[in-house]
């Protein structure tokens, strides 16, 4: 006897089935870090060679997140989501963040003049931890300056964990930083360092300007912290042309619950600010590891956003006839023409004439009608040409008689 067939996801027990299931998340979770955890192992009982660089027992709590293998979320749409791929990446709010490790080097790009960054980050109000991870500033103009050769810019991304760069210059980088930067997990990540607008008299929310007009205006210290700190703790959307977006929500260091809540926070967003028809234009939500298959969370019952998209069985054959029928008597046609047809005594027709054996019988050729005036010039033309080469034959015999009698007379 067959084994019966179990379901994949589990569906809500109330309210709306277009919400994940919270004890699905968790079992997920729970199978995906299980597993890798158990492949880490095998691995490294098998291996014949020692690791140097892999954390020993003893470290093992204090080492670097980034160093353990990444969990990402795959969230499959009906439709595409965006008819282009963008280059500035969108942020989702994590209740744990990515990037806890103090140890995470990050560059910060800004709008010029780069010192004013530079000496509000060394402020006594700028929170020492940020600004100890926190290790180049680099204006735009600098960077366009420096960093033209391949070489330079491949060394500036693998020299920083993450980079962020100022609201007002995010347009620009693309054509400086090229697709070193723009190929890779590494992309600049938008970040607001203008100073909140403020409410003006006729009560218009204003962004203050600054005393010099080629300068940009900044942010208090406080600010800025706030808007880097919430920036780090996002996770990234890129966007494609496609059916099918990631997004990394953890790590294989986080704990069950972890995964499960930035899980919830990252679909939550998605739905919110990027898909259009929200949980409609959902066909499934899974997670999965770099070496790993797919875990489903939820899947969709319906593979259509709306229901004009169904054709019903009648309309989709009558269609299908439609469109077909000219195109199958076309190609009968061509087979039949493509090859040599006989006819009832055994004789082969040519294949000018199997056009017309199709039909059924055979059209009559059509009389031909001669035209007598052009008939007689050709023929006038035809005699003077043989006229004149005949003459010109004679006249060309005579010069030679003439140059033999000179010859033997000398």
């Amino acid at each position: 006897m067959a084994p019966k067939a179990q379901a994949l996801t589990m569906r809500v027990t109330s309210g709306s089935p277009y919400q994940l299931d919270q004890p699905q998340t968790l079992k997920a979770s729970d199978a995906l870090l299980r597993y890798i955890s158990s492949e880490s192992h095998h691995k490294a009982v098998t291996s014949t060679t020692k690791n140097l660089l892999e954390a020993s027992s003893d470290t093992l709590d204090k080492a670097d997140p980034l160093d353990a293998e990444p969990i990402w979320l795959t969230l499959t749409t009906k439709k595409h989501i965006v008819d282009k791929q963008r280059l500035k990446p969108g942020k989702i709010p994590l209740p744990h963040s990515l990037n806890q490790s103090p140890t995470t080097s990050i560059c910060l790009i800004t709008c010029d003049p780069q010192h004013q960054v530079k000496d509000t980050i060394i402020q006594p109000s700028f929170p020492a931890a940020l600004s100890s991870r926190i290790t180049k500033v680099i204006g735009i103009s600098k960077l366009k300056a420096r960093y033209q050769p391949f070489e330079s810019r491949r060394q500036l991304l693998n020299n920083h964990d993450i980079f962020l760069a100022d609201d007002r210059v995010i347009t620009m980088l693309p054509k400086v930083l090229g697709k070193v930067f723009y190929q890779s997990t590494k992309k600049p990540i938008p970040v607001n360092l203008a100073p909140y607008k403020e409410t003006n008299v006729h009560g218009k929310r204003v962004t203050p300007k600054a005393a010099d007009e080629k300068t940009k205006t900044l942010a208090p210290a406080l600010q800025i912290a706030k808007e880097l700190e919430k920036t780090i703790n996002c996770a990234l959307v890129h966007l494609t042309p496609s059916n099918n977006t990631s997004v990394r929500v953890g790590y294989s260091s986080f704990t069950t619950q972890q995964i499960a809540d930035n899980v919830e926070a990252v679909v939550a967003g998605l739905v919110e600010k990027f898909i259009p028809q929200g949980w409609r234009n959902i066909r499934a939500v899974n997670i999965k590891g770099p070496n790993t298959m797919a875990l489903p969370i939820w899947l969709a019952d319906e593979l259509w956003v709306e229901e004009a998209d169904v054709l019903e069985k009648d309309e989709e054959r009558a269609r299908k006839l439609t469109a077909g029928a000219k195109q199958v008597d076309k190609k009968r046609k061509q087979r039949a023409l493509n090859k040599l047809a006989h006819d009832n005594e055994g004789r082969v027709i040519k294949r000018e004439r199997v056009e017309e054996t199709m039909n059924g019988e055979r059209k009559k050729k059509r009389p031909r009608v001669e035209n007598t005036d052009l008939d007689e010039e050709m023929r006038e033309r035809k005699e003077k040409l043989r006229e004149q080469k005949e003459l010109e034959k004679a006249e060309m015999h005579g010069l030679g008689e003439e140059i033999k009698d000179t010859v033997i007379a000398a």
